[in-house]
């Protein structure tokens, strides 16, 4: 690739700090090795090394958007600082083509005893800009920040949101050619996220470079060319966004004993194609170990709350394929069935059962009942019935993660009542589909017809 037409190219870069068990060893790393030098003897370590970042290289061309994902403490946040100059490397190098507009940690770079007026100018000249350049844009700087007369107080009384709001009002009206983003729009609200989101598709429509950190595979997959995994400091893959995502879910949701095992499979698909899944070659996937659905044992749900048993005990909760077979990684598009078993401890009448499927927010997405009313529930159900419930159901959502409930509803001493409830009670994940034209959570089989138009 030209020089010409990269943006940012990292190599071999590293980052180590040096971690003291006490503030005594500090000293003495100061101090003892000089003496034991000038006494001829080995010098001493009085720390221990933590590399944040081992021997990084890949390039951005210009206009590119790359998202980088990774769990927390992978080295997501090193590396931007690195890029932007905020930390010196270990080692290797970082070469920049074009101004940087950075947004890392929430408040970096105001000064909280200036007011709000004081540190647009502060971070735009830092920035590059001109004091009449920034005359010029300040109307527009307060106006997207949109935090009233707070502008002119300074910055130690504003609340996280309003803190934000600036520092990306900032980051976005200096014209960037390269945008730095870290997660922190995750701190505004909802209208202003979707305001920020909306401002760099601009800049990226505009030919900008856009490097950022997130969690969310939904804002990767809708704004990224391509995506880069990290990994204990690491870059374990670059490629498509959502073969990325692919490999990222299985390091997440992996315990510990195990992840060494799905790096080794990650970086093995990765070298079968010379370093890096290309773009071009769409086959090419992390997970094609398992084209198909599957069952990744490693996929368990944490937050699993089981409510007080009141005549019924609800069990064994599994998803299956047509097959039968049990899975939680599933096809988009494709049928499958939500089981669960249902003992009852008491006598109750008009019972019905359910399910309901959420996003890892918390959103409830849809699910269905045995009934449509509890008029219409099963009559009675003695003490000591079991049955095994099934819902079927076509998965029509985007790659991600999801939960689902389960519940048995009824009668007891005439209070309706839920009689058993699980949330969370199954975790799936969605596999990614690289030919999927879909965007957001739903896939709602939407087809698109374009036609030319004549001009009279």
């Amino acid at each position: 690739m030209s020089s010409n037409d990269v943006a940012i190219r990292v190599s071999n870069l590293s980052k180590c700090y040096q971690i003291y068990e006490n503030p005594r060893d500090r000293l003495k790393q100061f101090v003892l090795p000089r003496l034991q030098r000038f006494t001829s003897k080995e010098p001493q370590q009085y720390y221990r090394e933590f590399w944040a970042l081992k021997d990084v290289s890949f390039e951005i061309k210009k206009g590119e958007t790359v998202g980088i994902v990774g769990r927390n403490g992978s080295g997501k946040s090193t590396l931007l600082q690195l890029i932007c100059g905020t930390l010196n490397p270990a080692g290797g190098s970082v070469q920049t083509n074009g101004r940087i507009a950075a947004l890392l940690e929430l408040g970096s770079g105001f000064n909280p005893e200036f007011t709000g007026r004081e540190n647009v100018y502060l971070n735009a000249a830092v920035i590059g800009l001109s004091h009449e350049e920034i005359d010029a844009r300040f109307d527009d700087i307060a106006a997207f920040a949109d935090i009233g007369d707070f502008i002119e107080q300074p910055v130690k009384t504003y609340s996280s949101g309003m803190m934000v709001r600036l520092a990306f009002a900032v980051a976005i009206n200096v014209d960037p050619e390269i945008l730095i983003v870290d997660e922190a729009l995750s701190v505004g609200d909802e209208l202003f996220q979707r305001k920020c989101f909306s401002r760099i598709e601009a800049i990226r429509a505009s030919g900008a470079t856009i490097l950022f950190v997130t969690h969310s595979g939904a804002q990767i997959v809708e704004l990224c060319d391509r995506a880069i995994l990290m990994d204990s400091g690491e870059k374990l893959a670059v490629g498509l966004p959502k073969q990325i995502l692919g490999g990222y879910q299985k390091l997440l949701y992996a315990p510990l004993d195990k992840r060494d095992g799905i790096r080794k499979e990650i970086l093995l698909a990765v070298n079968r194609h010379r370093g890096e899944l290309i773009e071009q070659d769409e086959s090419t996937d992390i997970e094609s170990l398992s084209p198909n659905d599957f069952f990744d044992p490693h996929l368990q749900p944490k937050s699993t709350i089981v409510y007080e048993e009141r005549g019924a005990v609800i069990s064994q909760p599994q998803l299956h394929n047509l097959a039968g077979e049990q899975v939680n990684c599933l096809q988009s598009g494709e049928l499958y069935r939500y089981e669960y078993s249902v003992r009852f401890t008491t006598a109750v009448d008009n019972v019905l059962f359910g399910m309901l499927i959420k996003t890892l927010s918390g959103v409830e997405l849809g699910g269905a009942a045995s009934a449509s009313s509890i008029r219409k529930a099963l009559p009675s159900v003695a003490a000591g019935t079991e049955f095994r419930v099934k819902f079927h159901f076509r998965c029509n959502l985007n790659s991600g993660v999801y939960f689902i409930n389960a519940g048995v509803y009824g009668i007891k001493n005439k209070e309706e009542t839920y009689l058993h409830r699980i949330l969370d009670a199954c975790i799936f994940r969605v596999l990614p589909q690289t030919d999927s034209l879909a965007s957001g959570l739903v896939d709602f089989d939407c087809k698109h017809e374009i036609h030319a138009c004549k001009i009279e």
